[in-house]
């Protein structure tokens, strides 16, 4: 297994406090899941009105973000950690999404489930190493990929031939400027050059992982690529866009801005990136933490510390995703085409009263430290 330290932390000395902060309300929201199985854990919590007050309000289940909630909460101190997971350890978590994603078919799920278990409890189940090459087969997220390949490297020995398949799957339709695609192959149709922000990060944190265990320099240059390419694009506010061209790997749709790339997923991958030996981005992780409470786009606060959430994004006043076919359209025909006098006719300042589980974990992971906890 790999240990990743968070020493990268005292390259951010002005963010730490807020960091600190944030990482508290990180535990506070996961702590809502504390008595609940892993099955159960919510797709969402969203922000509703009552006459009490702002309230939460737990909608749908989703295995992979409770297994993204064991990888960050495994993050903490074990006292942490079981107060908040009901006296359970994040170790325990883990085994128990584990066994949950044996159950079902789903390759995310199994993907996350696995990393979990190697990484957070030292125990994986070698059994799912087959249904994950089975989903290399065929079409496969990126995303996907790239947690199949994270989980293969934290397996070890016995994944070794899932972990080179995944990595050379990732490889073979890695675009131009080092963009990925959102799916592998691309899909046809106007939105077949577009990947999204996950699909930059995901890769960049997969590479930067595997260059730990191979040791070979081409590895650690796809990461290096990617987020270059990333950091090159960031917003002047420190935002991180959502849509990029896989073709000349330029913005496709910078809004919705989203807050878990800006506290969790940038971090993660960046600051795993400079520790394994890449290039060192903490001024642009600070920039995007910073996003948080300097934000333009909107005169509301992003956090709620007394509900232990940070809201979801910040996107455009549109009608549903318009902006995002709008912007796959234009630059289907010619890349870096855009719609003018797009920002006033859809402006960004919309936020959404919602907050995931996931994006919580990721929050805890990017910041907290490696722990070893007893399953």
């Amino acid at each position: 297994m790999t240990d990743v330290s968070r020493a990268s932390r005292a390259a951010l000395p002005n963010a730490q406090p807020f960091i600190d902060h944030l990482l508290k309300i990180a535990v506070r929201g996961l702590s809502q899941i504390g008595g609940q199985t892993v099955t159960d854990v919510p797709q969402t919590y969203r922000g509703l009105p009552s006459a009490d007050g702002p309230r939460l309000e737990p909608q749908g289940r989703n295995l992979r973000y409770a297994a993204i909630a064991a990888l960050g909460l495994g993050r903490m101190a074990d006292d942490v950690q079981r107060a908040a997971l009901d006296g359970r350890t994040a170790a325990d978590f883990a085994l128990e999404c584990q066994a949950a994603a044996l159950r079902q078919t789903e390759p995310g799920a199994a993907a996350l489930s696995l990393w979990a278990a190697a990484e957070v409890a030292g125990a994986a189940d070698s059994s799912l190493v087959a249904p994950l090459a089975t989903a290399l087969d065929g079409a496969v997220d990126t995303v996907v990929a790239s947690w199949i390949l994270m989980a293969a490297v934290e397996v070890g020995a016995e994944a070794d031939l899932l972990r080179d398949r995944a990595a050379l799957r990732l490889l073979a339709y890695r675009g131009t400027a080092g963009v990925f695609a959102h799916t592998l192959p691309p899909a046809r149709g106007v939105r077949g050059h577009v990947g999204c922000f996950a699909d930059q990060v995901y890769p960049i944190q997969a590479f930067a992982r595997l260059h730990t265990v191979t040791g070979r320099p081409e590895h650690l240059a796809v990461a290096n690529e990617t987020a270059r390419r990333i950091v090159d694009l960031q917003g002047d506010h420190g935002q991180w866009w959502w849509h990029y061209d896989r073709r000349d790997g330029s913005v496709v749709e910078g809004f919705p801005v989203y807050a878990v790339h800006q506290h969790g997923m940038a971090p993660m991958a960046l600051l795993e990136l400079a520790e394994t030996g890449g290039d060192d981005h903490a001024d642009a992780v600070q920039r995007g933490v910073g996003w948080l409470t300097t934000h333009p786009e909107c005169m509301e606060p992003l956090i709620a510390p007394e509900l232990g959430v940070v809201w979801r994004k910040v996107g455009r006043r549109e009608a549903v995703k318009a902006s995002r076919a709008i912007g796959a359209l234009t630059t289907s025909i010619r890349p870096g085409l855009h719609v003018p006098g797009l920002d006033r006719v859809m402006p960004p300042g919309h936020i959404d009263y919602e907050c995931r589980p996931y994006e919580l974990g990721w929050l805890l992971y990017a910041w907290g430290s490696p722990q070893r906890s007893a399953a």
